[in-house]
């Protein structure tokens, strides 16, 4: 489908206005706006879809700033008064008879990294660059969200009988979003869920049915505590915390690999310390563990837990591990891959349909799909290829424009044919 002229505007728009986990205030209340003027039977937003209990929520400060940032943008403060507490996100529900309920999930949250400026990156030359400075859309989310809107208005206007719900999911980046999300009732009677991701290497034109080898991850962050001292008058005195951390790091990454599959860790971002003559009394890691299972992740887990206790008891430190991000395994169901692999191969645009393929890396959308398989329904994750000039997670990184119309294609009649069908 050629992309209506509105959606282009939200997508870049949304671009413009890109906003970490949690604080997605004017993407929410941006998506609020466009979504009011469609024939919804409900609209639910932030405390109204997540469950109460969130990992890796900012400070009331860091909330407060980026709120008021998202009203000076031009978000209505009545929706951001909502979203008090970082309480993001939002779920739109478009009721149309007896027949299945069938979830779309969509993310909405950007990444903390810098968008080139030069005139060969089109946001730039074409005027909707980021204006968060630091902070941009380098992983399409701003193309998934205009998607979701795009799908309910396909729905609206088709003959599709059953329920349909669309997730905006907050924070995927932090890996914090999906399990709220997941447990805030919403998902309870869906069906079918299909998320969506655009990218992930394949071009334009070419659809992945089913995504599978989802890595568990769990992501951590240790704080270690000593008492610092003169390093060279009286070293004895103190207690290195950065020896701790550094002792902590070298045998996180000697933890023994496991003959069930593959595993990782990585000490991500490191610090510590206030001067080259001071014992260092504070010192911390941000990190991760991930398995190609749920309990391949928690085998490292396990293991680097009692690692990062040990290294602090070695230095006479303190450590305080808290857990952020965190989502389990998961894999697409092949019947209803099949049947997006079907809607696919007749899809304008597209030219090549793949049947399966491994992520490679981790994605909360596991927790939704879980929550639908554990209660009878089934789950595919679907890429829609889409040519970008960087890599995902880089400040080139761009979404070919021609990939939302087909990717709205892909997912409407998607929907369409589970109302139709038996699978």
């Amino acid at each position: 489908m050629d992309v209506a002229d509105d959606l282009l505007d939200l997508r870049r728009d949304l671009h413009r206005h890109p906003e970490p986990a949690w604080r997605e205030f004017y993407t929410t209340a941006r998506l609020v706006d466009e979504l009011e003027t469609r024939p919804l039977d409900g609209l639910y937003v932030g405390p109204e879809v997540l469950a109460e209990d969130r990992r890796g929520v900012p400070d009331d400060a860091e909330l407060d700033e980026w709120a008021r940032l998202a009203v000076d943008a031009g978000a209505r403060e009545d929706v951001v008064d909502r979203l008090d507490g970082g309480y993001t996100g939002l779920v739109a529900v478009l009721e149309r008879g007896e027949g299945p309920t069938v979830g779309v999930r969509v993310d909405i949250d950007a990444l903390p990294i810098t968008e080139a400026d030069d005139p060969s990156h089109r946001p730039a030359a074409d005027g909707f660059r980021s204006e968060n400075e630091g902070f941009m859309h380098a992983c399409g989310h701003d193309a998934h969200a205009t998607v979701g809107v795009g799908v309910v208005d396909a729905i609206a206007d088709s003959d599709f009988s059953g329920t349909l719900k669309v997730f905006f999911q907050p924070s995927e980046e932090a890996i914090a979003g999906g399990e709220p999300m997941a447990e805030g009732g919403h998902l309870d009677d869906v069906d079918y869920l299909l998320a969506l991701h655009v990218g992930l290497d394949h071009p334009t034109g070419e659809v992945v049915a089913g995504v599978d080898g989802f890595l568990a991850v769990s992501h951590f962050r240790a704080t270690f505590a000593g008492a610092t001292a003169h390093a060279g008058g009286h070293p004895e005195r103190g207690r290195n915390a950065v020896q701790a951390m550094a002792t902590a790091i070298q045998n996180l990454y000697a933890i023994p690999r496991h003959h069930d599959g593959a595993t990782r860790v990585n000490a991500g971002r490191v610090g510590g310390g206030t001067a080259s003559n001071i014992v260092p009394e504070d010192a911390f890691i941000e990190g991760e563990v991930r398995g190609e299972t749920t309990e391949l992740m928690e085998y490292v887990d396990d293991h680097a837990q009692r690692i990062l206790r040990a290294a602090a008891e070695m230095h006479d430190c303190e450590v305080e591990v808290v857990g952020e991000g965190r989502a389990p395994g998961g894999k697409s169901d092949g019947e209803l891959a099949a049947l997006v692999g079907a809607v696919a191969e007749t899809t304008p645009g597209v030219d090549s349909v793949l049947g399966s393929d491994s992520l490679g890396g981790s994605e909360d959308a596991t927790y939704l799909m879980r929550h639908v398989q554990e209660r009878g329904g089934l789950a595919s994750y679907v890429c829609v290829g889409t040519d970008h000039p960087g890599g995902h997670h880089t400040s080139t990184f761009d979404v070919d424009e021609e990939t939302i119309g087909i990717a709205i294609d892909v997912f409407s009649e998607s929907v369409e044919r589970l109302a139709q069908s038996e699978i």
